[in-house]
């Protein structure tokens, strides 16, 4: 299938998608939106694959949601004193929102590799991932700040999982930069890398990591900390054990042993495909 904002390819169990539009600099444009929900559903849903990474092209990641869409598509009606002004305007952004809060659905892991800028709604994409590499000219930007308004498609829920609030606080106040290597130092960032390419053959050896585990234990290990992250630590315990209980596989963990003392890849089961979305 043909997508305006994204290339997607599969191969050896890794679904690609890379932002295809560095002439824009990879705003985010009304196209986006829909294409990227609708990737990541698809390749869930259809157990495509066991593993996603999304990476970029040109020198700058994203340039974040283009603006153009508050003109357009974002706002509703234009005059605010028009009583379905906010109505309209909660549901649009509701909208974008779900398109990153697919990425944190998804039952597999979902690797983001940034190189060059990061801005506004790029910040929101890459904190909905399961883990952000960067390359050594990468930095981030809460931009929305400069532009005059509150970022609001997923930022500050989700990068407060990654740094210090006194941290998000700063930049988000103030817009700066954070580049890489304080991404990495404060612990948003996995790994930084010299170069793109550097960057991402590493990406893809440790997504081939990860497609070679068991997908459902893997797919436990994703719900397992999300959960975690968001419940007591009373109630993480039980919902593991309650998960372990339903989903563990005697075969599956079988099969894992005998992989590793044979020197193998392990045959494992796909993920089943999901009937809803």
């Amino acid at each position: 299938m043909t997508y305006k904002c994204f290339d997607v390819s599969i191969a050896d169990n890794i679904a690609h998608i890379v932002m295809s539009r560095p002439e824009k600099r990879n705003a985010m444009i009304s196209e986006f939106w829909s294409e990227l929900p609708d990737i990541i559903r698809d390749i869930d849903n259809n157990s495509k694959a066991r593993v996603i990474v999304i990476s970029s092209t040109g020198p700058v990641f994203s340039a974040g949601i283009d603006l153009s869409m508050f003109a357009n598509d974002v706002a509703g009606p234009k005059d605010k004193n028009d009583p379905l002004f906010g109505a309209s305007f909660y549901e649009n952004v509701k909208r974008l929102q779900d398109s990153f809060t697919a990425i944190e659905d998804c039952r597999i892991p979902v690797l983001a590799a940034i190189q060059g800028g990061c801005y506004g709604g790029g910040v929101d994409l890459i904190t909905a991932c399961d883990m952000r590499y960067g390359t050594e000219d990468s930095f981030i930007t809460i931009y929305e700040i400069i532009v005059g308004m509150t970022a609001d498609v997923g930022t500050f829920p989700r990068i407060l999982n990654h740094l210090p609030e006194g941290v998000v606080r700063e930049l988000a106040y103030t817009g700066r930069k954070m580049h890489a290597n304080e991404a990495k130092a404060q612990g948003l960032f996995n790994a930084v890398y010299k170069d793109h390419a550097a960057m991402m053959e590493a990406v893809m050896e440790t997504a081939k990591q990860i497609a070679k585990n068991p997908p459902l234990a893997v797919y436990g290990c994703k719900r397992a900390i999300t959960y975690g992250r968001d419940h007591s630590t009373k109630d993480a315990l039980d919902n593991i054990a309650v998960w372990n209980m339903s989903m563990l596989i005697p075969t599956e963990m079988m099969e894992a042993m005998q992989a590793k003392g044979q020197k193998r890849d392990g045959n494992y089961a796909d993920l089943p495909k999901r009937t809803h979305n």
